[in-house]
């Protein structure tokens, strides 16, 4: 199914968040080296939350902040907009290293950390359509409904009360959302909508108006001890932290450490109230699925539907696409499946596509690490659930670099080792087969499988996901 176009289509162009606002022009560059306290690179969520923090601590630090593009440009600028409270990674992988009761409290800060991102969202005056209306994650097949069950239970283990997350009976569901289709679903009050690049342009906003130096058109061609190393200066300062996420790859001496996965998305033109009347939605919930090649969606404050998934999900090399350009087969998938859960829908039409990279760690639990030696640190992996987690690294690296003694800098990702991602072409085997397996492994479950195929199993031992 060819998804129908607008006339003023976009695809790429950073994202639509940025269309709606107009793409910024990156800031002055760096023009010399000089000294810092902090040197952070990467102006996205991570390295502006981390300045945040660290400027609101001690305000007499001097931080600066190193940025290719602009300010919000990467994942920060492109994601669906989930203030989630969902753990990257299972608990099982932290309790591994610390405890179940380690890995229960980095739970708890996860849910904690969406209302201190509205806080401070408040408190800076930054207007990012925020919407708390929790998590609805649908069925759509027998084995779906059954996988939700399990993983409703999973929760449950692990601390989830009912508060948390609950099963929904049909009739509750329907009066949130109506998806055609759906089997069952669970609702969970931990999550947010967002407008993700107003966020990042309202923080980059904030930091600068705390003194924090934001150097754009900026890029660091090397990171080491006490320096950031850029064509137009180095910045030398007793801690530096990368906070590069998705474009960790491009950095000499990282090229194996994070992946960087490839989503893409999808917004409709406005929809009418008419549709909505049929489709539900009153409550800005985020929405999510049970398949192995899954969906996100939001309800946007103009009342369109952004809507995301896997396309090519990477590139041979750990190469980026930066701009965001989506191939036509993705917006036809996308769309696809849009209508399939909207059928109402159908007789609109496509405003936009793009797409970003999100950085996953071989195990896939993200990671915030501060060599006190060296001064040299990082915080990312977020394996796409870095809207959340980005403020929480923050905060764990203020501590960290301030050598405080507090419940953020003893988590369980706190200094967590994993290895680095195999070299090609196992890479680009692995993750293509994981995808390939996914969808194949979706696709006879659609046609009525009772229980989990095992083609998402072996697709899970692949890549260890």
């Amino acid at each position: 199914m060819s998804a129908p176009l607008t006339p003023d289509f976009a695809n790429g162009e950073v994202s639509f968040w940025y269309r709606s606002l107009g793409v910024p022009e990156p800031g002055e560059p760096l023009d010399g080296d000089l000294k810092a306290d902090v040197a952070i690179v990467g102006a996205g969520y991570t390295g502006l939350w981390t300045a945040y923090y660290l400027k609101k601590a001690e305000p007499h630090l001097r931080v600066v902040v190193l940025e290719k593009e602009f300010a919000g440009f990467g994942a920060s600028g492109r994601n669906g907009g989930w203030l989630t409270g969902a753990l990257a990674g299972s608990p099982e992988r932290y309790a591994k290293t610390h405890s179940p009761d380690a890995a229960k409290r980095l739970q708890r800060a996860m849910f904690e950390t969406i209302d201190e991102v509205i806080r401070v969202a408040a408190a800076e005056g930054i207007e990012a359509d925020v919407v708390k209306g929790g998590l609805l994650t649908v069925a759509r097949s027998t084995a779906q409904d059954v996988r939700l069950r399990e993983e409703l239970n999973y929760q449950r283990q692990w601390g989830w009360t009912e508060a948390d997350v609950r099963l929904l009976t049909r009739g509750e569901m329907e009066s949130r959302l109506r998806v055609s289709g759906a089997t069952g679903a669970t609702w969970s009050p931990h999550c947010a909508r967002i407008q993700p690049a107003k966020l990042a342009r309202g923080l980059a906003r904030a930091v600068r108006n705390l003194g924090v130096e934001v150097y754009e058109r900026t890029p660091v061609t090397e990171i080491s001890r006490g320096r950031a190393v850029t064509p137009y200066g180095t910045v030398t300062a007793p801690y530096v932290l990368r906070c590069t996420e998705g474009f960790t790859a491009a950095i000499p001496g990282h090229h194996r450490d994070w992946l960087p996965m490839n989503s893409s998305m999808i917004v409709t033109e406005p929809l009418p109230e008419d549709v909505w009347a049929e489709i539900g939605w009153n409550g800005r919930e985020l929405l999510g699925d049970m398949a192995h090649y899954y969906m996100y969606a939001q309800r946007t404050a103009d009342d369109r539907i952004a809507f995301g998934g896997r396309g090519k999900p990477y590139l041979y090399g750990s190469r980026i696409d930066d701009r965001g350009h989506t191939p036509t087969w993705t917006i036809d998938a996308l769309w696809g499946l849009l209508t399939s859960f909207f059928p109402a829908v159908a007789g609109f039409r496509v405003a936009h596509a793009w797409s970003g990279v999100l950085g996953v760690p071989r195990d896939w639990c993200s990671t915030v690490h501060l060599d006190r030696e060296t001064g040299l640190g990082w915080a990312g992996g977020y394996t796409g659930h870095g809207v959340t987690t980005t403020n929480l690294a923050g905060r764990t690296l203020r501590d960290l670099v301030l050598r405080r003694e507090s419940e953020l800098s003893v988590l369980p990702w706190v200094d967590r080792r994993v290895r680095a991602w195999e070299p090609e072409p196992l890479r680009w085997l692995g993750v293509h087969s994981m995808y390939r397996l996914y969808r194949m492994a979706d696709a006879r479950e659609s046609r009525g499988a009772e229980r989990t195929s095992a083609l998402a199993k072996i697709a899970d031992l692949i890549t260890g996901h």
